[in-house]
């Protein structure tokens, strides 16, 4: 049989807390037990000191222990009683309450019994009784080793029945407390438990009700959390599967149609055709590498030779080699690069990669008889310097709650977007995980022409740096 996660609780709670009371009820018995008999034998030495002067009296009157032989009249004297006194409770002896009485012994000076108790111990006590100095006796008592007496015994069971009942009355309510503590507290971990295994099975729209601010709604918290972080990575790999999938099957298709034409005769094969097939297959290709590099900087794999690399120069050659595009589009590109050089400690073909997205990005969407602004220069942020980049366009824009999700790997503004506006949605995240490699920045943020501003910061090396370089090279 399983016990549950409560009953287990239930338990622990409950044996803790009868542990407990069973623990103070023993130890209770035992001091009581202890304290009880000591009690007793301080209440016997005091008897004691009470009789030593009346035996003394007893004796100087009658210079003889003759007449306490009789036991009678030896209660009496302990007491301090008249033996002719018959009115006291109707003419009968009183008893003591301790029944320390009981347990004297009186001696004569030569140590012989004379009544009383005829059993003694190495522990018993021992007074003389002293008259004009001299001692002309002995006054014994034996003291309580355990509680013997009738009323004494009553008295300890009432103690024990009571101190039971007080014990079980506290077990029963514990075993309350533990019942409702056990629901209570185990009642929301039950549900984040029954969440979980939905969310194990696939139901990632599982979510659990967060209740106090203590632990078990942190983990509620959490819980939700990681829910939406599975729920949201599910919808990315199902669109990532869906964009893949579509992306691949649009240039595959085109080569499938103009292969069946040229084997149909349809179309003749030229090298316009051979030009197109190629485009094609330079369309996937660029795609699998992406997917490649995205992969390989997902498990931090991408390789990076760094060195000194003048940002200034690499920005240069990029821009001259988008120029002929930037006209075929219409668009009018300028640049704004400082004279000093703008050394990073880079890769400088991931650099290249870098900068050729940006631009690739900025071309795609960007209206013709628009204008593209490329400029970089060196900020120093607090102590430190860092190379600034910024590549901005003129219309269209991006709304601002979408600036942040550019970044995100198949994303566009347009669901819709045709393969001939835009590409595969791949080269911005490339580009940010090449930015975090080098330990810098990259933000999109609205441009000042009216589009987009991508702007890139990198952690700049001292200007001597790159000489040194070249030199050594």
């Amino acid at each position: 049989m399983k016990i549950g996660l409560t009953t287990r609780l239930f338990l622990a709670v409950l044996a803790t807390a009868a542990f407990a009371v069973v623990a103070m009820g023993v130890a209770a018995h035992w001091s009581y037990s202890r304290g009880f008999v000591g009690y007793l034998n301080e209440q016997a030495m005091v008897r004691v000191d009470e009789a030593l002067p009346r035996l003394a009296e007893a004796w100087r009157r009658d210079r003889s222990w003759q007449p306490l032989a009789d036991r009678r009249t030896w209660f009496h004297a302990l007491r301090g009683t008249d033996p002719a006194d018959t009115t006291r409770r109707g003419g009968r002896e009183v008893s003591d309450l301790t029944g320390a009485l009981l347990r004297f012994t009186l001696l004569d000076a030569e140590r012989q019994f004379v009544v009383g108790y005829e059993q003694t111990h190495e522990d018993t006590v021992r007074r003389p009784i002293v008259v004009d100095g001299r001692t002309v006796g002995w006054l014994l008592m034996a003291p309580f080793q355990t509680v013997s007496g009738a009323g004494e015994l009553r008295f300890q069971r009432s103690q024990l029945l009571s101190s039971w009942a007080i014990g079980a009355v506290c077990v029963g309510l514990a075993a309350v407390i533990a019942g409702w503590f056990a629901r209570r507290l185990l009642q929301p971990v039950r549900r984040i438990a029954d969440a979980t295994h939905r969310l194990a099975a696939g139901e990632y729209g599982s979510r659990v009700a967060v209740g106090a601010d203590d632990d078990v709604g942190r983990l509620a918290a959490d819980f939700n959390t990681l829910a939406d972080t599975l729920q949201r990575n599910e919808q990315m790999r199902r669109a990532f599967l869906a964009d893949v999938s579509h992306e691949l099957r649009t240039p595959l298709g085109i080569l499938h149609g103009e292969l069946e034409a040229l084997e149909d005769g349809v179309h003749a094969l030229s090298p316009a055709s051979v030009k197109s097939l190629q485009a094609e297959v330079a369309t996937m290709n660029k795609l699998v590498n992406d997917l490649y590099d995205l992969s390989l900087a997902d498990v931090g794999a991408l390789a990076y030779h760094r060195g000194p690399v003048d940002v200034g120069d690499l920005l240069q050659q990029t821009v001259d080699a988008f120029g002929s595009r930037a006209a075929e589009a219409g668009l009018a590109l300028s640049v704004a690069l400082p004279d000093a050089p703008l050394p990073v400690l880079a890769d400088e073909r991931r650099l290249q990669q870098l900068f050729n997205n940006l631009m690739d990005n900025a071309l795609r969407y960007t209206d013709r008889g628009g204008r593209l602004q490329v400029q970089a220069a060196l900020r120093r942020e607090g102590s430190a310097e860092e190379v600034e980049v910024e590549v901005a366009d003129s219309a269209p824009g991006v709304p601002g709650d979408q600036l942040e999700r550019l970044f995100e790997r198949f994303y566009r503004i347009e669901a819709s977007r045709s393969r001939a506006g835009g590409g595969a949605g791949l080269g911005l995240a490339i580009s940010r995980s090449i930015v975090q490699a080098h330990g810098g920045q990259i933000e999109a943020r609205p441009s000042p022409l009216g589009g987009l501003s991508m702007r890139v910061r990198l952690p700049a090396l001292p200007a001597p740096a790159l000489p040194a370089a070249g030199a050594a090279a």
